[in-house]
């Protein structure tokens, strides 16, 4: 894919956390960010993240780390990769600190990360880390030696 046809295209991020509160927090703070042009979806639940990763594609997940019913992402994360969605995920937390977070690799999380760590750079690396993204010429500065 070209990099004018990726520019195009947004980055097509599903954000799950049963709080309405924190997907209005994360829109609010990328409401800036225009390379990459990134589209995100809201799901309340596991079960609706489910629906929506089959029946659309995601180029990122983002997860809150406990959703009822489910304990936290050792229960929710094996349930995504069990449909086939073989995306990036990254658990968000308020507390990361927990031994249990160690283990996030062990259970098919690619990254974790502090909800209060998140805004426009912040997404701007995790997507150059961990999405297939044709780099836009200014970003491939930042890689030069």
């Amino acid at each position: 894919m070209s990099v004018e046809a990726t520019r195009r295209n947004a980055v097509k991020v599903l954000f799950v956390d049963d709080e309405f509160i924190e997907f209005r927090s994360l829109k609010k703070k990328i409401a800036d960010l225009s390379e990459p042009r990134v589209d995100v979806e809201y799901s309340q639940s596991i079960d609706d993240a489910l629906d929506k990763i089959k029946a659309a594609r995601f180029d990122l997940v983002l997860l809150d780390n406990r959703l009822l019913p489910n304990a936290d992402f050792r229960e929710t994360v094996p349930e995504l990769r069990g449909i086939g969605y073989t995306g990036p995920i990254g658990v968000v937390s308020t507390d990361i600190s927990g031994n249990y977070f160690q283990e996030f690799p062990d259970y098919g999380v690619d990254f974790r990360i502090g909800k209060d760590e998140i805004d426009v750079q912040t997404l701007q690396h995790i997507i150059r880390e961990y999405v297939t993204y044709d780099v836009p010429d200014f970003w491939k500065d930042d890689y030069s030696i």
